[in-house]
């Protein structure tokens, strides 16, 4: 048990009720900041840890599946975005990359979330700990790897192109839109996940489906009509087109449709986080 895990089960009294409010989250995180920075670090080393090259396949892994993805689709199935007959592999491998990021960050929390709980007992049953957090370190592991993809994105943009683009300064503001849809979804399914095994295993296949039923192989408008209502209901889709739009073509953001994806998305972060809060008292009978 680290130093900060023993203080807090010294401070934290356990018979306390559990906030459900979004301003208890807020209290939550900045309480346990640095309980979260300290099991973040330890979550990102772990991961490679014993492996010759380390931290090194956080930035060999995403150059290798963009080069088999470009391949693929490029080379093999003759993919383009619609750029005209001058539009080179390179350039398709750029926005293709971007979706990925978005698809990546996403898939990973989820994924995980529901075996967060009872793969990790301890914390459940031995000591008092905020149980909370425990998504909120996944993500900060994930965003770890996904800001190593957009460096090497943006290095890669500024060599071919010889600038980046000014609207990148607006991508900080996308990334955080799905960071919290996705934190939401997060407490949901490691809550659910503690009672219904089944729910890892789904939400595997759901993943997966969702990166072909993204624009991050093929842009919307290649979709017949009748068939892009349902590409746009995907929560992924105005985040990647999103994230295109103000890293590779220089375009503002959509305002508006930030300010609706927001609340949707602050909506079902405080819905997952109150059915986490709610549920979390009969974790330790299920374990």
């Amino acid at each position: 048990m680290t130093s900060a895990t023993r203080s807090l089960s010294q401070t934290v009294n356990p018979h306390a009720a559990h906030g459900v409010s979004i301003a208890a989250l807020l209290r939550s995180l900045w309480r346990n900041r640095g309980l979260i920075a300290q099991m973040t670090k330890r979550e990102v080393i772990g991961r490679y840890k014993g492996s010759i090259m380390g931290l090194g396949w956080s930035f060999l892994h995403p150059v290798f599946m963009l080069a088999v993805y470009t391949f693929v689709f490029s080379v093999v199935f003759k993919a383009r975005w619609g750029g005209g007959e001058e539009e080179s592999r390179t350039q398709f491998a750029l926005v293709l990359f971007v979706g990925m990021i978005v698809h990546g960050l996403f898939a990973e929390v989820l994924n995980r979330a529901p075996t967060l709980i009872y793969s990790n007992v301890n914390y459940v049953k031995k000591v008092v700990f905020p149980l909370e957090i425990l998504p909120v370190v996944t993500m900060g592991a994930a965003l770890f790897h996904s800001l190593i993809g957009v460096g090497i994105w943006l290095a890669a943009f500024a060599l071919l192109n010889g600038y980046v683009q000014w609207t990148a300064v607006f991508a900080p503001l996308v990334l955080m839109l799905l960071i919290i849809i996705t934190l939401g979804l997060a407490w949901m399914l490691a809550s659910l996940g503690v009672f219904v095994r089944d729910v890892g295993q789904t939400i595997g296949i759901m993943t997966t489906v969702m990166l072909f039923l993204s624009p991050v192989f093929y842009p919307v408008t290649a979709l017949p009509e009748a068939v892009r209502p349902w590409l746009l209901a995907n929560p992924l889709t105005f985040i990647i087109e999103q994230a295109r739009a103000v890293l590779i073509w220089g375009r503002m953001p959509n305002w508006v449709g930030l300010g609706e994806y927001a609340l949707v998305a602050i909506a079902i972060a405080w819905a997952g986080y109150a059915w986490f809060q709610k549920t979390r008292n009969g974790f330790a009978d299920v374990l």
